[in-house]
């Protein structure tokens, strides 16, 4: 369960700039900051330190670094784009690698007790969810896709793209150091390990097998990624391959993910739904049309009698 939910807030982190078009993984380096933020507050302080306190401080330092991380790279696009923040990740890691006693060098940090629940957890998550429902639906939600499929249309239209791709690194920063903050009080340790490449896998995986248009998706495919390697222990040798199969065919055959495979029939069914009215409307329509041909038929012969 604790996975699942921290793996849920990772995921946000990439999904919620890619709804606005923004191709970046810097939520991988903000869990980073979130988590050796924390684990610094709580380990070198005197005195208790409350989670709100110490989560909130990651809070802090990523919003400012994704701040400066939005100026410096807010001419870069798609590929490019990534590859900055994928790099940006790397680094962060390097500096926990080097830190010395401040970040424990390669041992990382131990001892970073506090009286996190995962029940808290769970409303972080709730909390997030609904936040992102009210960005995915009236005029913000169509303002976020228009940013996302036609950044010229929506300069067009008066909206501020730059404005909207701030937004994004900072949602970034929120959700990726919220995950690295509950995560290190959760587990009470940290190391570089941790917050390496392959956090970056499985957020992207996540998305992929979800789907990257809603939070919805993101949900479905961190309960998936979590779970499926614990029900694949069975197939002992053969549970990477399983695994990676798993992947590539949503990739390839699904591209938006189960979340979209959902939405496509949500809207056939839809679709049915308006031609079986049209049809029927037609249909009323036509009997009616007789109907008048008839009454103007009996009408006529009546005169000519």
């Amino acid at each position: 369960m604790q996975a699942t939910f921290i793996s849920f807030l990772v995921a946000l982190s990439i999904q919620f700039p890619m709804r606005m078009g923004v191709f970046s993984f810097a939520g991988v380096a903000n869990y980073a900051l979130g988590a050796y933020t924390a684990a610094i507050v709580v380990v070198r302080s005197d005195e208790i330190v409350s989670p709100v306190v110490s989560v909130g401080a990651g809070v802090l330092v990523a919003v400012v670094v994704s701040l400066i991380l939005a100026l410096i790279v807010r001419r870069l696009r798609g590929l490019y784009l990534a590859m900055a923040t994928i790099s940006v990740s790397l680094i962060v890691q390097v500096i926990a690698f080097n830190g010395g006693e401040l970040t424990g060098g390669a041992s990382g940090m131990f001892g970073v007790i506090s009286d996190l629940t995962i029940g808290s957890v769970i409303v972080v998550c709730v909390v997030a969810a609904g936040i992102l429902t009210w960005t995915e639906r009236g005029t913000l939600g169509r303002r976020i896709d228009a940013v996302r499929d036609d950044p010229e249309l929506a300069v067009s239209m008066g909206i501020n793209v730059n404005r909207y791709r701030l937004v994004a690194f900072v949602g970034s920063g929120v959700f990726g150091s919220l995950a690295g903050g509950l995560e290190v009080l959760l587990r009470s340790t940290i190391s570089p390990v941790n917050v390496g490449f392959s956090l970056v896998v499985t957020a992207l995986t996540i998305i992929i097998v979800g789907g990257y248009r809603s939070w919805v998706g993101a949900a479905i495919g961190a309960v998936i990624v979590t779970w499926l390697p614990f029900y694949l222990q069975a197939m002992e040798r053969y549970q990477q391959v399983i695994y990676g199969l798993f992947v590539v065919v949503a990739a390839i055959f699904v591209p938006g993910g189960l979340l979209g495979i959902a939405d496509q029939a949500r809207r056939r069914l839809v679709r049915r739904q308006l031609e079986h009215e049209d049809q029927e409307a037609a249909a009323e329509q036509d009997a009616g049309g007789a109907a008048v041909v008839d009454a103007v038929g009996a009408s006529r012969k009546e005169e000519a009698r």
